[in-house]
């Protein structure tokens, strides 16, 4: 099985940059959100459709993100 309709793009979530991939094999839809940084994966979600992955896995991105202490240098 080969991963299709593949797309890539990095977005600010909670004032960090992230990327978020998008694929689909079979039929689900899998989404991965990472740190652009260090390119730590920290959320993932599946789904029916390529909306409904992506919004799993920026809900979970989001109440991660705000988690986080961010210190400034």
């Amino acid at each position: 099985m080969k991963p299709e309709d593949y797309s890539r793009r990095q977005q600010e979530l909670g004032g960090w940059q992230v990327t978020i991939e998008t694929y689909k094999l079979g039929d689900v839809y899998h989404c991965i959100i990472a740190n652009v940084d260090p390119g730590a994966r920290f959320a993932r979600a599946d789904g029916p459709t390529r909306e409904e992955a992506e919004r799993v896995a920026i809900e979970k991105a989001t109440r991660h993100l705000a988690q986080t202490r961010k210190f400034e240098v």
